[in-house]
């Protein structure tokens, strides 16, 4: 045995001085990625989204935490939203910058009176520090091979959140947006704010247009909070506009439901389709048609521990998942190498051990042809335990992945036609590997080695001709 990081091959891509192009779907398969020349698939344990509009997070330190797991991917929002300390539970919140902390993209004015404490802000003047440090954040992130997913807008969930955006009347010079919360992200009741988020989707899109490692999403999580479907659409419709104009074209995501739900009449424009909470991943097969990306942005609310993250992660990459992105709450100011301590009463977890463990995961793919293969649910024939739950992704008669998370023994059969194949497996959790070796087989249905689920097991099954 040993360990799988020193065997495998790693996921993250060297970077590069110039790109030809931006982060693109793969065109051999396009539920994965190319970047920088190399299939790719997005996996990461990323922070609260607020590494650029809090100005007290030193995003550096982040970076270097994320590079030194390999872990590809992080989630910035734009800062047309941001949180109250104490919202949703969460402890040193990234997204809740302290008094004078909030950076947003727009200037602040000499008028006393924002909510989060400091001068109002003048929406039809840009803040030339917060564009400078959001393109020093996805330069950063780019020297490490990092994917920044740049989320334009979030709605506003509760009047606490509506309280502290620049879009809300009582905070910006012009006394725009006198309207609900739940009607400004609307085409027609927003009260003045729909050339405003013009505006700023143009900016950010053209600020950012140089760098590869970038894709859009719309909104999160935008069915709450009144997010009307043709508002999206139309913002849509703007990036694409916006980049017809400029050298670079990037991908655009649409943050669908939490949990599971089928796509139905997609945006063309949309290629990456991203879910929360998407546990256990039904949402990859029922829209696995679509042959775009289908991904998992956030995650929480299963406890602190890792085994079910490490999970969810596991059986969504190995559902047809191409990006994965753990909410990891040990990344807070202060604590920017992700050492913070949070409480149990968190809602969700993240730790330097988890991270380590999603580097198992990034590596365990990165050692077969990933763009070769599809979700497999036919493969397995018998000797899985009861309640225990498989996942397999396979390029039939040549390689196939499985993940078995569940108790007690197992004894996998699984479909396969003769060849020579190499068996290898590994435990997600410590990351050890064992050898295992080389079968001779006839045909119709192999007999994997017995292994004992501690909780979960992943094999690797490859064809090795003479």
């Amino acid at each position: 045995m040993r360990c799988i990081i020193a065997l495998l091959g790693c996921l993250l891509v060297t970077p590069l001085v110039a790109a030809e192009k931006p982060l693109q779907l793969h065109p051999d398969n396009p539920h994965y990625f190319l970047f920088r020349g190399q299939p790719t698939i997005l996996i990461t344990s990323a922070e609260h989204y607020g590494a650029v509009l809090n100005a007290e997070f030193d995003y550096v330190k982040y970076l270097d935490e994320l590079a030194a797991h390999q872990l590809n991917n992080t989630r910035i929002f734009s800062g047309a939203y941001c949180e109250p300390q104490g919202a949703f539970g969460i402890a040193k919140n990234t997204l809740a910058p302290g008094k004078g902390k909030f950076l947003a993209p727009w200037a602040r004015t000499d008028e006393p009176g924002y909510a989060g404490g400091g001068n109002k802000f003048d929406l039809s003047k840009w803040n030339d520090a917060y564009f400078a440090r959001l393109k020093d954040f996805v330069a950063q992130a780019g020297k490490r091979g990092i994917v920044v997913e740049m989320c334009l807008f979030c709605p506003f969930y509760e009047e606490a959140q509506w309280a502290l955006s620049p879009l809300n009347a009582s905070n910006n010079q012009q006394g725009l947006g006198k309207c609900a919360r739940t009607d400004v992200y609307s085409l027609d009741k927003h009260d003045g704010l729909l050339k405003v988020q013009e505006a700023l989707i143009t900016k950010i899109v053209s600020e950012l247009n140089e760098f590869d490692n970038l894709y859009y999403e719309i909104c999160n999580e935008p069915y709450f909070g009144g997010v009307r479907p043709e508002w999206q659409r139309h913002v849509a419709d703007l990036i694409v506009a916006t980049e017809k104009q400029l050298p670079q074209r990037h991908l655009i995501s649409q943050n669908v439901a939490n949990g599971t739900a089928k796509v139905e009449q997609p945006h063309p424009a949309i290629s990456i389709f991203n879910f929360h909470y998407a546990s256990p991943p039904q949402s990859v097969a029922m829209n696995f048609a679509l042959n775009k990306v289908i991904g998992e942005n956030e995650t929480g609310f299963k406890g602190t521990g890792d085994e079910h993250y490490r999970k969810e992660a596991w059986q969504f990459i190995l559902a047809g998942g191409g990006l994965y992105n753990h909410l990891d709450y040990s990344f807070a100011v202060g604590h920017e190498d992700g050492t913070f301590e949070y409480p149990k009463s968190q809602p969700g977890g993240g730790n330097r051990g988890y991270r380590q463990q999603m580097q198992m995961l990034a590596d365990f793919m990165k050692s077969f042809d990933f763009v070769r293969m599809q979700p497999d649910a036919k493969a397995i024939r018998g000797g899985l335990p009861d309640k225990a739950e498989a996942y397999v992704l396979s390029e039939p008669g040549k390689q196939y992945a499985i993940h078995l998370f569940g108790s007690g023994k197992a004894k996998l059969q699984i479909a396969i036609p003769k060849g020579r194949y190499r068996i290898r497996w590994v435990s997600p959790k410590t990351g050890m590997l064992h050898e295992g070796e080389l079968v001779e087989f006839a045909g119709e249905t192999l007999n994997l080695p017995e292994v004992v689920l501690e909780p979960d097991v992943a094999f690797s099954v490859t064809r090795e001709d003479e």
